[in-house]
């Protein structure tokens, strides 16, 4: 896994074999951020990265200066990994967190600038992770959720879209709170 940008640039870290992830492509991680960079400061926001997986958009994040990155995921190995990320980048301001990333957003009371979530392609619950984090809200009312998600999925009806990008078979549904 490489990082592109920020104070880890051009590290490379060497993933285990365990881990059941999808890797976001470092072709759509670079779009994604060219994206980020021209819209947002990243820098001092607080993110959640839900099912971070290895962490690739986490460290991503971290890399660029955010002031808080909160990563969720269920699996113990990738949990595993991802602390041991944290202390090989000695990375102080990124929580971990074993957990269901669902039924975290519908329990969770804090309020996050930036939201990114990955869940597996198949996945049967995008539509009702969308609404979760709507609901409470845990996005801050000037802040930014996006999915990524496969072609199968549609969320242009959905009265917080914004629009989609695609790059390849990895689509990015933008979402903010709109008033």
């Amino acid at each position: 896994m490489r990082i592109i940008a920020g104070k880890y640039r051009g590290r490379v870290l060497q993933l285990p074999r365990n881990l059941p992830v999808r890797p976001t492509t470092d072709f759509a991680k670079e779009a994604l951020f060219n994206i980020l960079t021209n819209r947002i400061a990243l820098e001092s926001m607080q993110v959640l990265d839900l099912f971070a997986g290895t962490g690739n958009l986490s460290i991503e994040l971290l890399s660029r200066g955010v002031g808080k990155c909160t990563s969720i995921d269920l699996n113990h190995n990738c949990i595993a990994w991802l602390n041991s990320a944290k202390r090989t980048l000695g990375i102080e301001n990124w929580q971990i967190q074993k957990d269901d990333a669902l039924k975290f957003t519908k329990r969770c009371i804090e309020h996050y600038n930036f939201i990114i979530a990955d869940p597996p392609y198949d996945w049967k619950h995008h539509q009702a992770l969308v609404d979760s984090i709507f609901t409470l809200p845990i996005l801050a009312s000037d802040g930014l959720f996006i999915l990524e998600h496969g072609k199968g999925n549609e969320f242009k009806s959905h009265p917080h879209f914004v629009e989609e990008r695609s790059y390849g078979a990895v689509h990015f549904s933008f979402f903010k709170i709109r008033t």
